[in-house]
């Protein structure tokens, strides 16, 4: 498998608490044409708050909408949260933050679903301070990254969509070949946060083709 860098920029700010029980609802793009992917996550604001307050305050002024997956590795992991995505040039994909950096808040382990900041290097941020906005989800645990990077959060649902998108082809810097862009993140009071989809449904939309069909 590929090393692994979770690489990003940036010059530090705290961030004001939000509301304790509030969750988030991303909503994805997987491309022209495809079904719009949900994700719901929750906070861990006792052992993350500046990170999970962060996260908050940038979804409500739409920071990330419009932004793309820039990294993924099969079954491992997808990384968001780079305003350089909007652009169509790719070089510098990867560098990008609202401007500043937050103190580490290192508790959680990587598990699955666990969602995590991203930061550089601890050759050139030995503080391990993370990035303002660029985050990971981890498809499955990834104890290798314990006690390296602030877990600020977890998946409720979506994973498994999330999963299928981490499959998609990537070029040499692991940037999906295909884009696929936030459309919103919106944040709310746990209570009403919308169910989980019903794949069952939705694959019984989907129509069967005949063997005389697939040719």
């Amino acid at each position: 498998m590929k090393n692994i860098a979770l690489s990003l920029t940036a010059l530090c700010l705290a961030t004001p608490l939000l509301h304790a029980d509030d969750v988030a609802l991303m909503t994805l793009s997987p491309g022209k044409g495809k079904p719009l992917v949900t994700v719901a996550m929750e906070f861990f604001e006792s052992d993350a708050p500046e990170h999970s307050a962060n996260f908050k305050k940038l979804a409500r002024k739409s920071f990330y909408k419009g932004t793309a997956i820039h990294r993924a590795f099969p079954h491992t992991l997808l990384q968001f949260g780079d305003p350089m995505t909007r652009s169509s040039d790719r070089a510098k994909v990867g560098t990008g933050g609202p401007g500043y950096t937050i103190a580490p808040e290192i508790h959680h382990k990587h598990t699955k679903g666990s969602i995590a900041a991203a930061r550089l290097p601890d050759k050139i941020n030995p503080a391990r301070v993370s990035n303002g906005s660029q985050f990971y989800v981890c498809i499955d645990s990834q104890p290798s990254f314990d006690g390296q990077y602030t877990v600020f959060g977890q998946v409720l649902y979506g994973l498994d969509a999330l999963d299928a998108l981490s499959e998609k082809a990537v070029d040499t810097n692991d940037y999906p070949l295909e884009r696929i862009e936030v459309k919103s993140i919106k944040i709310m009071p746990r209570e009403v946060l919308p169910p989980a989809p019903d794949l069952t449904k939705t694959a019984a939309k989907v129509k069967t083709k005949h063997w005389w069909q697939i040719f």
